[in-house]
């Protein structure tokens, strides 16, 4: 084996994961262990969560800088993104009875 096959590493799909989901929205979360993001679908006055990651500290911060420097890219090659006003409730959430 050579150092290129020895330094690929393989990625496989859950069979559980049916395929991609659309998110507009996203709750953020932490403690001194994890930070934990909910995605939701939210359409009129209803939605539903479409993914929750629980990650470390240190990969979550890897996370932001892949997906900053991937903005950063983005608008290099297509311009500015001009972010969309967020919901008019001033949180979004899970609400007890």
């Amino acid at each position: 084996m050579n150092n290129n096959q020895a330094a690929k590493n393989q990625i496989k799909i859950a069979d559980n994961i049916p395929g991609a989901e659309y998110a507009n929205a996203m709750q953020a979360n932490h403690n001194s262990d994890e930070f934990q993001l909910m995605f939701f679908n939210i359409m009129g006055a209803s939605g539903r969560v479409t993914a929750k990651i629980i990650t470390s500290p240190g990969h979550f911060k890897r996370m932001v800088k892949a997906m900053s420097d991937n903005l950063k890219k983005y608008e290099e090659n297509f311009g500015e993104i001009k972010e969309v006003e967020g919901p008019a409730a001033k949180e979004i959430g899970f609400q007890g009875n």
